[in-house]
Parts: structure tokens; sequence; C-alpha cells
């Protein structure tokens, strides 16, 4: 059975003066799936990102959804139309509940500019988007928790929630593992793994471990560039990928630290 592909990218450049962060990076991300995409620091997988958002212009190449050319879109019109994205640093209201979040980010992504004299709180479709993102989170029981309270690895779980609760089809993930301990990382890739059903997910991630277990293909970037792309064993066999990312000796058998 063909892949369900949501999202594709095509040659995608991006310079910075002389500086190519981004060089000529294809991808394609389907429902049901996790695409990882690694490298070392410098490596252009977050400039890569940001062009997928539309927080910053391709220089070259193409981006389309559902098979529709969005290379000129900006970010908010991306949102819209179903890429939900989380970034390296933590991005809640820490003043607010857990609810509030979602809700907050439900009513953003479908704003009712005729209805200004509504309540917010009455708003029963961000009210039902909110509760179902807390729900597909695991934070049900942390729901009328203020957000600024909650552990390291809750906050992340909220961040996936918000964007669960903007209704995406397309989810780019930014490290959403970084600064957790053994069971927080666990509960994140429960939570991923049941995510990726309805969704298409691109994974940036430098826990290799987490990698190897939740992707289903990955995507391997050093200088800008893809070095290596396949089903994690093919990577894991690679010698260029050990050789120029995984600290490994070509000749040596493959190991992830």
């Amino acid at each position: 059975m063909p892949a369900d592909i949501l999202l594709t990218a095509s040659d995608i450049t991006r310079r910075f003066g002389g500086l190519v962060a981004v060089d000529r990076v294809s991808l394609s991300l389907a429902r049901g799936e996790v695409h990882a995409l690694i490298g070392t620091n410098g490596a252009g997988k977050s400039t890569l990102v940001d062009v997928l958002a539309g927080e910053i212009a391709a220089s070259s190449g193409r981006v389309e959804l559902h098979g529709r050319d969005i290379t000129r879109w900006p970010q908010p019109r991306r949102a819209r139309a179903g890429i939900g994205r989380s970034y390296q640093r933590t991005t809640i209201f820490p003043h607010a509940t857990v609810f509030e979040n979602c809700r907050l980010t439900a009513q953003a992504h479908r704003q009712r500019p005729f209805d200004v004299f509504a309540m917010a709180s009455r708003c029963t479709h961000s009210t039902r988007l909110a509760q179902l993102a807390i729900e597909q989170s695991g934070l049900t029981a942390q729901a009328q928790r203020i957000a600024g309270t909650l552990s390291h690895g809750q906050k992340r779980q909220l961040e996936i929630a918000m964007c669960l609760a903007t209704g995406p089809h397309v989810l780019l993930l930014d490290e959403p593992l970084a600064g957790m301990g053994p069971e927080e990382s666990e509960r994140m890739l429960t939570l991923l793994a049941g995510v990726k059903r309805g969704h298409a997910i691109l994974l940036v991630e430098h826990d290799m471990d987490a990698v190897f277990r939740i992707a289903d293909h990955i995507t391997v970037m050093v200088n800008g560039a893809v070095i290596a792309y396949g089903d994690p064993e093919n990577i894991r066999r690679d010698a260029a990928v050990r050789a120029a990312y995984l600290g490994d000796d070509a000749d040596a058998p493959a190991r992830v630290a």
C-alpha cells in the first residue's frame, strides 16, 4: 500500500549570504510515520525545519502540503493549513493552566473576528480540541495545574498538546526529548508512538537511543547536506554515518551510544 504522503520538500536550499545552511535537501513525511532528522550541531536541521514551517523562506526548492505548493506561504498560513511546530526552548504560557494553554492555542488557530463579544471560555470548538489534545498527550490529570509548576518533561508534553490543539496533519518537533531523564523520555516516546497514528512527524533529536526506537525513516545531515537516508537498521550500518556522526570507525561494528 503506498504511503499517505502529507508533506514533501524538494531540493530545499537556504543561504545566508555566502553560507549555505541547507544544501538541496529533499524529504517526504507520511501519515503514520516518524521521520527523524539527525546530524551534528550546525548541520542545518533547525534551519530546514524553519523553512518547512514557513518561518524563513527557502532560497530555492519547493515545499508541498497535500500536493499543493506552499513554498511561498508564510508561517501563519501554513499553520492554519495543518503544520504544527514545537521548538527547542519551551514556549508555554507559564501562568495559565494546562487546559488554558491548549484552549488559547486552539482559539488562536481558529480565529473568529466577528465574535468579538463572545466569551472565549464558551467556545465549544476550542474547548473540545483542548480537551482532546490534553487526553492524547497524557496530561488529563494535570489539566487544571498551572503550567509553570509542571516538571520539565510535562512541559514538553504540554507543547505537544498545544500543537495538537490546532488540529495539525504534520508535526515538526525540534528536540522534544532535550533535557529529559529516562522516565520522562519513555513517556515522550510513548506519546509520539500514539500521536503518529494520525499524523506525519518530523523529529529532530540528538538522543540516538530514542531515534532508533521511534523512527520509521532517518535522514542524516552534515554541513547542510544529506549524507544518508534509510530505515534505522540501514542507518546503523552506514559507514559514512558512523564516521561523520555516530563517532565510530568506518570499519568497526555498528553501535549506538
